[in-house]
């Protein structure tokens, strides 16, 4: 085992890094040590949510929805959850309740939101409903 490697691992023990980071770091170690790197290129972080619709219904007519939800409204909302009163919070979550969106807002941390943003990279949705003609696509980019 190299130094460099031990000391991954040291950092990893006492917690001052996760997991995925010291997995990243001995990945690129090994890969200087061979001088050939064998991880995939990283994927850029999704900076839109995207919602495709596309309709051909008999009666209305063609439908075309294309939605680009910028991930840094996530993000500020995520904060301006944070900065609800705890005395309001009770009152926020029984009117989302009320809309049929069981979300305790108390739960909402600003330090979980680049978790979630990471875990849309992966994210796609193609939903075809073959007896109304509809397609829909969800996806981030």
């Amino acid at each position: 085992m190299t130094e460099a490697r031990r000391q991954v691992l040291e950092l990893l023990a006492a917690g001052k890094i996760t997991a995925d980071e010291a997995d990243r770091l001995i990945g690129a170690l090994q890969g200087g040590e061979s001088g050939v790197t064998t991880a995939a290129p990283a994927k850029p972080a999704p900076k839109y949510l995207r919602v495709i619709v596309d309709s051909n219904e008999k009666d209305d007519g063609p439908v075309h929805i294309n939605v680009r939800v910028p991930l840094a409204l996530l993000r500020a909302g995520v904060r301006l959850a944070s900065l609800i009163p705890g005395s309001a919070q009770a009152e926020v979550n029984r009117a989302l309740r009320e809309q049929g969106i069981n979300v305790d807002v108390s739960q909402i941390k600003p330090e979980n939101i680049n978790e979630i943003i990471d875990q849309l990279r992966d994210l796609t949705v193609d939903i075809d409903h073959k007896s109304d003609d509809v397609k829909i696509k969800i996806f981030a980019e």
